[in-house]
């Protein structure tokens, strides 16, 4: 949905390029998000290529975009929480390791 709203003109092919997916795979996904109602094609009346249109974002789909931004962002903000827990805990690993070590030295 980021890339028809970006770039409302690409053609299926392009999509399927900017994606990495199948042309067959693209124009599925774009046909699915017509027939859910979160996008919608205009075709190009004075385009030379009359198979030409831009994939516009509805209403709907702008709402549905946003709500997926979010739980991404949160799902990502939930990850970078665990992972700076985790990067602290294994700094104080090799803290309590390195001290360790210095004094085994002495003693050893």
């Amino acid at each position: 949905m980021r890339l028809l709203s970006d770039q409302p003109a690409a053609s299926q092919r392009e999509i399927s390029q900017r994606l990495g997916l199948s042309l067959g795979k693209a124009n599925y996904l774009v046909r699915a998000l017509l027939d859910k109602g979160l996008v919608k094609a205009h075709n190009f009346r004075r385009s030379d290529n009359k198979m030409a249109y831009a994939y516009l974002l509805t209403p709907r789909g702008v709402a549905e975009r946003i709500r997926l931004t979010r739980a991404f962002l949160a799902r990502k903000k939930l990850e970078f929480e665990l992972l700076k827990t985790e990067i602290q805990s294994l700094q104080s690993q090799v803290e309590a390791d390195r001290k360790s070590s210095a004094y085994n030295k002495r003693q050893g």
